[in-house]
């Protein structure tokens, strides 16, 4: 993958910049909050090389990029700059339904710690092993070392969720540090369970917020009104330090008094509730996350459970939600695997092949589940299959957690000797076995070879016409960074003086975008051709274009593509200059012959010389 191309190919498709809220990453997803999602181009996304695909839930707009999810993310801060001043920016928060705003809240505040929960979670969890077969004593100072830094994060976890809930609410982190440093100052945890405590003469009972989750969220969102209103109704002489001094003072003890109590006894609820179900009817709580886990993922709404694991680890000290979902990952995994042995398609065996890795070893499973087992149908049902079955089998075997982890086979550590250890390899041996036989046995419709046509093994050099009447000129001139940079390919600029686009040579169209601003081709020896009519105006929705064309069509030289009315579009106030790129340039890496000035359709344009000839040309 081409970091920078599909970086830019995926700021560009969600509207660029200036649409985006936020941005934060997960293991496989891009997580935007887009100011207004009708500007994104969801099929242009999509046809971004690296991107799996593109999901809308919980408020956000999720880009699935895969294992090189942060390498992508690292590009996009590279060419972009989000933020800037945080007053006001509450207002282009989403407004959706309450439960896409919550869902939205939870994964903003989560994802910047999750890989820190789940990686001193692991080493927890290891660590549990070790003493359970004997291979550490618990009374050394070596075990003593490696358990506070294993159990430190999530002992002190709404430090961290104080900072993440602060950038999210607009709330200053400092302030919100302080805050989240008093719930869990040594002295007040010496007073939990104590009794007769008054603050002022007002009564309370002092609760532990150790690992807590729902205090220190809903101080923060308290705390963030709270500053705005002293910071306008404060002299500005003062403001900077009275309106941190007046937050403490107000909100620590509001926890202690009310919200604490208050989360407490609902988490305490909601934590026995979840108890009672695995100790009641386990089979049915253990059939429901195992089935339904990678359904959830689907539409990312597992973000909503996340809060579950941590507020049933701080009532109970153990996590028996965690058990089934291994069974739901490692059923995924292992249908994938199925159709890796399967397969005659060898592209679908090279994309089954690293999908079936990740998913056992991390855990990572949207690679095969958009990849693969989803758009196959067949092998993603016979995955929700065994994760109802393995899932039941290992909640009915009382089996938890004792560490926050993202189940995957390595973190298989944070199981052991908590429960049946009978059950959970029954379990998993059932929510592997069953996916696996069912999709190697039963099997899947196969697509064909030529599905998705590959280049060429040897590509030749290609003459790109003209598609427009107008004036050349040189790319890096085009106003918008992605283009000018080339991130997404190397060619040229036509600046039109007509408002008709034609085929610049034999091609099958790749991708004709409905709002008609961009078109995609493909040569039969395995040139891919981008022409994006102008800049920004997919944020048009198709006004002013008439597609002749469709996905699939094949087309020769000198058809006509689209239609367009320049006039009315540079009215609308956008830049006409389009873009010619070539955006496979491993195959085409080079550009010759190329035309400047003044050009009609038809005349050559440019010739891609292929990486067969380019040495030669070199």
């Amino acid at each position: 993958m081409d970091y920078s191309k599909t970086a830019a190919g995926v700021l560009q498709g969600v509207g660029g910049e200036e649409n985006v809220r936020s941005l934060v990453h997960c293991a496989t997803r891009l997580r935007f909050v887009l100011k207004d999602e009708a500007k994104a181009d969801s099929a242009a996304v999509k046809a971004v090389p690296g991107v799996v695909t593109v999901a809308q839930a919980g408020g956000q707009y999720q880009v699935v990029i895969g294992n090189d999810v942060p390498d992508v993310f690292a590009e996009i801060g590279k060419i972009s700059n989000f933020g800037g001043s945080a007053d006001g920016a509450a207002d282009d928060a989403p407004k959706g339904n309450l439960f896409n705003r919550f869902i939205s809240m939870i994964s903003s505040i989560f994802t910047p710690v999750l890989w820190a929960l789940a990686g001193t979670g692991l080493l927890k969890a290891f660590l549990a092993a070790a003493v359970t077969f004997g291979w550490i004593a618990t009374d050394n100072s070596t075990y003593a070392v490696l358990n506070a830094l294993s159990d430190a994060f999530i002992n002190f976890l709404p430090i961290a969720l104080s900072i993440t809930a602060a950038r999210y609410f607009k709330a200053n982190e400092w302030t919100s540090l302080a805050i989240a440093g008093a719930l869990v100052y040594p002295t007040m945890a010496g007073l939990v369970g104590q009794p007769d405590l008054t603050f002022f003469g007002i009564p309370f009972t002092m609760v532990s917020y150790v690992s807590s989750v729902i205090p220190i969220i809903v101080v923060v969102w308290l705390q963030s009104h709270a500053e705005k209103f002293l910071y306008a109704k404060l002299p500005g002489a003062v403001r900077r330090f009275v309106t941190p001094m007046l937050v403490v003072l107000v909100a620590v003890p509001l926890v202690f008094v009310v919200i604490g109590p208050i989360s407490d006894l609902l988490g305490g609820a909601l934590g026995n509730g979840i108890g009672w179900v695995f100790e009641n009817a386990p089979w049915a709580g253990g059939a429901i996350m195992g089935g339904f886990w990678q359904v959830f993922v689907i539409f990312g709404l597992h973000w909503g459970l996340v809060p579950l694991f941590t507020l049933e680890f701080q009532t109970t000290g153990q996590i028996s939600l965690v058990g089934p979902v291994f069974a739901a990952v490692l059923a995924q995994a292992a249908a994938v695997a199925g159709v890796w042995v399967r397969a005659r398609n060898k592209n679908l065996k090279s994309l089954a092949a690293p999908a079936t890795l990740s998913g056992f070893l991390a855990g990572i499973t949207e690679p095969a589940i958009y990849g693969i087992n989803l758009p196959l149908k067949r092998p993603f049902a016979f995955g929700i299959v065994g994760g109802v079955i393995g899932g039941a089998i290992i909640a009915l075997g009382g089996v938890f957690s004792t560490a926050f982890v993202v189940p995957s086979g390595l973190a298989l550590p944070a199981l052991l000797g908590n429960g049946n250890m009978l059950m959970l390899a029954l379990g998993l041996a059932v929510a592997i076995a069953v996916p696996f036989l069912l999709t190697v046995i039963i099997g899947f419709v196969e697509p064909t070879e030529d599905a998705a046509p590959a280049p060429a093994a040897a590509a030749t050099d290609l003459v790109v016409y003209s598609p427009l009447d107008g004036t050349v000129v040189a790319l890096s001139e085009t106003p918008d960074a992605a283009f000018a940079a080339g991130a997404l390919g190397d060619g040229v600029a036509i600046q039109p003086r007509s408002g008709a686009l034609y085929a610049p040579f034999d091609a099958t169209i790749a991708a004709a975008f409905p709002t008609g601003h961009a078109i995609g081709l493909r040569h039969a020896d395995g040139a891919e051709v981008l022409i994006h009519i102008g800049i920004d105006t997919v944020k048009l929705g198709g006004t002013h274009f008439d597609v002749k064309v469709t996905t699939g069509q094949e087309v020769k030289a000198g058809d006509l593509l689209v239609e367009f009315d320049a006039d009315a579009i540079a009215a609308a106030g956008y830049d006409l200059t389009t873009p010619i790129v070539v955006t496979n340039g491993e195959l085409y890496p080079a550009l010759a012959d190329v035309q400047t000035g003044p050009v009609a359709h038809g005349e050559p344009l440019f010739t891609a010389v292929s990486i067969e000839s380019a040495p030669v040309s070199a």
